[in-house]
């Protein structure tokens, strides 16, 4: 749309335009990802009615059974996600056929565009804001915790590496989180370009981790860099001039369509406060979840990563690498969790905890295999050695570990250095 200055667009120009106001359109009302405040609870009734057409359309029209809706996943690229798109897609194309058929003789659509822009601005703008504070914070990437930590990088996941890479440097975070929060720049006319160029970068950089370390958010961040894409496109050909040529040019600013003066201060204080809003609350919202389960939030009691150094049956002890009971070592990261190691299979299990307050012990459940259940105590030894003990089928089992602490890991441990007489790639 490098011509958005003309009063005559072409045909091409103008059947483009049709196409991608209904897409973007229906993709920002129907995937909003929690971009606009307030978004799920005021569109709440129509997207009840998409959760309910897209598995029928599944079903009868698409040839594909048992799509089912799911919330708070975790994932934007869920079977639901990817045909609501193809729907929304299929709408664009039967949409903009009938409106170019029925809407010929109209030589632009300028304040559409404007209100299309509006619409991607602030998508786009106080996503990546939000996302910005939980970066800046670290709350989306947080520092490896002592299940990471004992994890073997052989038998992480490749979204669990990134996350891992990601989440060991607090620098990092917060320079991603500035990239991410300067795309507030597009929230401004005069600032779109400069802040759209930047996003570009930022958009680009989170489809490529999503896409190479398969993080389910493909999706929304494809659709993010597209609509930079749209916005930059109305500069497009004055950046490439600047960029690769001596000929001089000048960046246009976008021009809000003329409204009364009651509406223009209508328009400025619904802005005001809606930026307001996400900057004050996104912050304040940012700093509650950091004490809820961010760096700041309250630890479980046995709280880090434990190496076994002994196990006994009944007194004797326990060499077998072969039987389930010789535990390699432990991990306690969240309220009401505890994770086992073993040195044979299953090699990795959780287990929710409870505590058991009429005989003073905690009941341990697998997650995966719920029948597997015993009760446990644990005493401290000292600062470094806590001692577990357990019943298994009539047979009193003890596990002594020692507390491992940053320094024994090399990834805690190793600080940053200016001078490095050589690499040091462990």
């Amino acid at each position: 749309m490098t011509s958005i200055s003309k009063v005559s667009w072409s045909a091409v120009e103008k059947i483009g335009f049709r196409f991608v106001f209904i897409y973007f359109g229906l993709f920002v009302l129907f995937q909003n990802n929690g971009a606009y405040p307030f978004w799920y609870k005021i569109f709440s009734v129509p997207l009840k009615w998409v959760q309910k057409l897209i598995p029928w359309l599944g079903e009868n029209i698409y040839g594909i059974s048992e799509i089912t809706y799911r919330a708070n996943t975790g994932s934007g690229d869920t079977l639901f996600d990817y045909v609501t798109t193809l729907t929304i897609f299929i709408i664009a194309l039967i949409g903009s056929a009938i409106w170019s058929l029925i809407d010929r003789k109209a030589l632009n659509y300028k304040r559409l565009y404007y209100w299309l822009t509006v619409a991607l601005r602030y998508y786009i703008g106080l996503m990546l804001i939000s996302y910005g504070f939980s970066k800046v914070i670290q709350l989306q990437f947080a520092y490896p915790g002592p299940y990471r930590m004992l994890s073997e990088i052989g038998n992480t996941s490749p979204m669990g590496l990134a996350w891992t890479f990601l989440g060991f440097s607090k620098g990092y975070n917060i320079f991603m989180g500035i990239a991410e929060l300067l795309a507030g720049l597009l929230l401004f006319r005069r600032t779109l370009t400069f802040g759209a160029i930047l996003t570009l970068m930022t958009t680009l950089n989170v489809m490529a981790v999503n896409y190479f370390f398969d993080v389910p958010v493909k999706l929304v961040s494809t659709h993010l860099v597209l609509m930079t894409l749209f916005l930059l496109s109305r500069d497009l050909k004055k950046l490439v001039l600047f960029f690769f040529s001596h000929t001089k040019t000048a960046l246009s600013v976008l021009k809000r369509p003329k409204y009364n003066k009651g509406i223009s201060i209508a328009l400025n204080s619904i802005k005001a406060l809606l930026v307001g809003y996400v900057l004050i609350y996104g912050f304040i919202s940012a700093r509650e979840a950091e004490k809820l389960y961010g760096s700041k939030s309250e630890k479980p009691i046995l709280y880090g990563a434990y190496k076994v150094t002994g196990v006994t049956v009944n007194g004797d002890t326990l060499y077998n690498y072969k039987d389930y009971r010789l535990w390699k070592n432990i991990g306690v990261q969240w309220q009401g969790s505890l994770r086992i190691q073993r040195y044979s299979a299953p090699k990795t299990r959780y287990y929710g905890i409870e505590k058991d307050s009429l005989q003073d012990r905690f009941k341990l459940t697998s997650w995966g295999t719920p029948e597997e259940t015993f009760y446990m105590n644990f005493k401290e030894i000292d600062s470094a050695s806590v001692h577990f003990e357990y019943l298994d089928k009539n047979d009193t089992i003890n596990v002594f570990t020692k507390k491992l602490t940053k320094k024994d890991f090399i990834l805690s441990e190793r600080e940053f250095n200016w001078i490095s007489e050589f690499p040091y790639n462990r």
